[in-house]
């Protein structure tokens, strides 16, 4: 027990340095000021954010990166709507997280109190567990439990509201040792099965994702694919996973999947699912494979029990975790098929050649040629962040990860994601470049937390592609209903002079040749900096403008 009393506030500041608390991403709020009050004299950084919805993103794309909840705490009522944009990121994208509410005083609980709202209705569906703080000897304990919850099995993120008179109560608690995570291994039986399976089959895939993932475990798997010819994809949003420049990499499972690697999936005899679920974009609406009983033969491996079978049947589940399965795979030997180098080379090959190519759009700016001079001239260890949109294909499609932690993006497909994210990253890797790429749109969800990144001197490089439109949906608009533009033109600021505004170098890019020389002058300022790309509307994928797309459903129509 602690040998003086102290508050609610200052044992959820105690509790959360016992498990390792990092930094804490916030927006300020009268409803929890004795936590405020307690984190003035803690060894915790505090990060001050513009708006929840940034804060609890900053949050989950910490947990992404650490595979420890990132801890977001914003005021009651509207701060807690406002985060519930991060938590659902979290959620989808099977992310620690904890988000701290501060919550009306007890007794005035069922009355409609200024800025009520009962957290776990409004919660229940996204978090994994959603609790409310009574009694101030009980923080360490819960807090314990939220660490655990939100790591454990598929991880995601967990709400805790914290009732303002509770925080400021006194008590004695009994601190609570750092939460150590908790593998799961499969069984030596389960990795005989699965060696024989994996024997048995003439044309195996894997596909990589989920959470849970560390830099010694992708090697780990590296090693094992490489020793065996095995070919190997990344789910949505999660290419950093294996290295895109190995020779059994055969591209990313996602949005705007090469055909070919799409067609290798569907033609395989045996696919193992390792960390993900295959859930709508991974699987192209789930048409991959037949639902809920695939025509190939699926071995599916997840840290949580309850995601085994929810949607395909497999041939084998394995409930473990990345860590502990990939630990199982350097033990075992696997007698290779005839075929499986000359199929790992040919998957790798189409590959480079959907990722090698540089398509020619509308416009001056040639965005193929952006991408080529980033490949060229930015380092493995950059960190890219984007959220959604189809800007975000260039980077998905064109850009080559090679190591761990370099990818921040939503599967849950987040607006506003991109900038939050870099400034995380920032913070937690301040010596690596860290880009953001973000479209028009997507960055004035959440613009103003570039006085986020200039108050915490977090330098990172902001690329906004500008086309005018919230362009996925002008996509769509013209593919259902040609030529009946609604509701998705955008009047756009002048996004470098909103930059400058804020402290920052910034420069406006019209063609490809101004990309390299401006990006050079950002990295040279010492100052977070920001690049606006000026690109033709028209060019909307990389592959069809927007009047072949509205032309092509009109023949059609």
């Amino acid at each position: 027990m602690s040998q003086t009393k102290r508050t609610g506030g200052q044992l959820i500041v105690d509790a959360l340095e016992d498990q390792g608390a990092e930094r804490v991403f916030c927006v300020p709020g009268e409803s929890y000021l004795a936590v405020l009050d307690a984190l003035h004299d803690a060894s915790i950084p505090v990060t001050l954010c513009r708006q929840e919805g940034g804060a609890a993103m900053m949050a989950e794309a910490w947990g992404k990166m650490t595979g420890k909840p990132g801890i977001c705490m914003v005021t009651r009522g509207p701060g807690a709507t406002n985060a519930s944009a991060g938590v659902h990121v979290a959620q989808q994208d099977s992310t620690p997280m904890i988000l701290f509410v501060g919550q009306i005083a007890r007794d005035m609980r069922e009355r409609d109190a200024f800025q009520e709202v009962n957290y776990r209705q409004m919660f229940g569906s996204i978090a994994k567990w959603v609790a409310e703080i009574d009694q101030p000897d009980r923080i360490p304990e819960m807090i314990s439990r939220a660490y655990h919850v939100a790591t454990s099995g598929r991880p995601g993120p967990v709400v805790l509201a914290l009732p303002e008179d509770m925080l400021i109560e006194l008590a004695e608690a009994q601190s609570v040792p750092t939460m150590r995570p908790i593998e799961t291994h499969p069984s030596q039986h389960q990795m005989e099965e699965f060696r024989e399976l994996l024997e048995g089959a003439e044309r195996p895939f894997f596909i990589l994702g989920g959470s849970r993932w560390s830099e010694e475990t992708c090697d780990t798997f590296r090693a094992f694919a490489e020793k065996n010819n095995l070919p190997v994809g990344a789910s949505f949003r999660r290419q950093m996973l294996f290295d895109n420049g190995h020779a059994c990499y055969a591209g990313d499972v996602g949005i705007g999947i090469n055909p070919k690697l799409k067609a290798r999936i569907e033609n395989s005899d045996l696919v193992v699912l390792l960390g993900d679920i295959l859930s709508e974009m991974p699987s192209q609406s789930y048409s991959m494979l037949n639902i809920p009983v695939p025509a190939q033969k699926v071995v599916h491996i997840h840290p949580g029990s309850e995601e085994l079978g929810r949607m395909y049947l497999p041939t084998l589940g394995i409930n473990a975790s990345p860590a502990g399965f990939c630990e199982a795979l350097s033990k075992l030997d696997v007698k290779q098929q005839a075929g499986w180098k000359a199929q790992v080379e040919e998957a790798h090959a189409d590959y480079l050649a959907w990722s090698g190519a540089r398509p020619k759009v509308a416009g001056d700016l040639q965005m193929a040629e952006v991408m080529e001079w980033i490949e060229n001239n930015l380092d493995d260890t950059t960190i890219f962040a984007n959220g959604a949109g189809n800007y975000a294909t260039w980077v998905h499609r064109f850009h080559r990860f090679r190591k761990y932690n370099t990818q921040l993006a939503p599967t849950s497909g987040s607006m506003g994601y991109g900038l939050p994210a870099a400034v995380a990253a920032k913070l937690k890797f301040p010596d690596r470049n860290v880009v953001c790429f973000a479209g028009d749109g997507c960055l004035q969800m959440t613009i103003q937390e570039l006085g986020t990144a200039a108050q915490e001197g977090a330098n990172i490089i902001v690329v906004v592609v500008d086309n005018g439109i919230y362009g996925t949906i002008r996509m769509h608009q013209e593919r259902e209903y040609p030529g009946r533009i609604s509701a998705t033109t955008l009047q756009n600021p002048n996004f470098a002079d909103v930059a400058k505004a804020y402290g920052y170098h910034s420069s406006t890019v019209k063609t490809a040749d101004e990309f390299g020389p401006a990006f050079e002058a950002a990295k040279a300022s010492g100052k977070p900096a920001l690049l606006h790309l000026h690109l033709d509307p028209e060019a909307i994928t990389p592959i069809r403008s927007l009047t072949e797309i509205r032309e092509a459903s009109m023949a059609t129509s």
